[in-house]
């Protein structure tokens, strides 16, 4: 195991070194140079030369990839032109809210798709199935930020039955530890804290979980209809084995590989695109954040998002190949 560890971190040198290339050369193409992209349109040739000269953008390109992977290195990923603070404090600021609606979201679509995937599965052209495969397609097709519309105008302003906007009521007055709310409120014994915080994060999770949910529900029924064909799967009937084992042992755990690919990539996807949910629901994380930096032109922080997420991708797939040698023993030896 150790060693498959340490193969795939080295697999992934030249693909983040590959990323920092990409990333310097975009911010060497923007157009009139960061500098133009800092001071604006209306920047004299004095500033730009000024700011040029205090970034180091007058040096050769090999010093200026250089400083920049050195700072990549040091994690240090400049400052917020919108805010004046570091980038890396604004993340450690506004990360765990994305990362916390993320894994409920995800752990939502694992929960409800996988079971319903296997089932419809096994009850193929019945109804749970006929319904499970619509519902995907329904999920697929509708836009996260119009689900979370309705989910927020039915529930939360019509039944008022969920919080509609933020992390926590404004009249509580939690600890902050880790930023992580429900954690924090579980650290602390403040369970009531813990209780709002996942009071909040139910309509948001629920709208984010919907494409994710879709797919696995499709891919899970997709891969357990193939294994249900393989001659293993009906030698292990013929030779009267437990349904409990065949499901388990059999059709399940080889039916889970390219589900485990799937909520791999998904994950990933759900923290760089949590952008739409969190603006609807006025959740505080990332995505609001990277919002307005679009719009104010904060380059270091597009980098550094960039960056961060592009890192988050890589530990995911770490996670996927580890995965993959738990449930597939013969992945450890390829």
């Amino acid at each position: 195991m150790l060693r498959l560890v340490v193969r795939r971190l080295l697999q992934l040198i030249p693909t983040l070194l590959g990323l920092s290339v990409l990333l310097f050369l975009w911010l060497n193409r923007l157009p009139g140079g960061p500098a133009s992209a800092i001071l604006g349109e209306r920047a004299t040739e004095a500033e730009v030369a000024r700011i040029n000269r205090a970034l180091g953008l007058d040096q050769p390109v090999y010093v200026q990839y250089w400083r920049f992977l050195k700072r990549i290195f040091e994690l240090d990923l400049g400052t917020s032109t919108q805010t004046g603070q570091p980038v890396w404090d604004e993340f450690a600021t506004r990360f765990p809210a994305t990362v916390e609606l993320s894994i409920v979201a995800i752990l939502i679509a694992i929960v409800v798709g996988i079971p319903m995937g296997y089932l419809a599965a096994k009850r193929r052209g019945g109804w749970l199935d006929v319904g499970a495969v619509s519902g995907s397609l329904i999920g697929i097709c509708i836009p996260v930020f119009f689900l979370a519309l309705i989910l927020k105008g039915i529930f939360a302003v019509q039944l008022q039955m969920f919080p509609s906007y933020g992390r926590l009521d404004t009249g509580m007055d939690a600890t902050d530890i880790t930023g992580f709310a429900v954690l924090d409120g579980l650290l602390t014994g403040e369970l009531d804290a813990s209780l709002d915080a996942i009071h909040h994060l139910i309509l948001p999770a629920v709208a984010l979980s919907s494409i994710p949910l879709a797919v696995i529900v499709r891919m899970t029924r997709a891969s357990v209809l193939e294994v249900l064909g393989e001659d293993y799967v009906r030698t292990a009937e013929s030779k009267g084995l437990d349904k409990r084992v065949v499901r388990g042992r059999h059709v399940l755990r080889n039916a889970l590989l390219p589900v485990v690919t799937a909520v791999g990539l998904l994950t990933g996807s759900l923290l760089s695109g949590a952008v739409l949910t969190e603006s609807v629901f006025s959740f505080n994380g990332i995505g609001n954040f990277i919002r307005t930096s679009i719009d104010a032109r904060d380059y270091p922080v597009l980098v550094g998002f960039i960056l961060f997420i592009a890192m988050v991708y890589v530990l995911i797939n770490l996670l996927v190949d580890l995965a993959y040698s738990l449930i597939d023993p013969r992945v450890r030896v390829h």
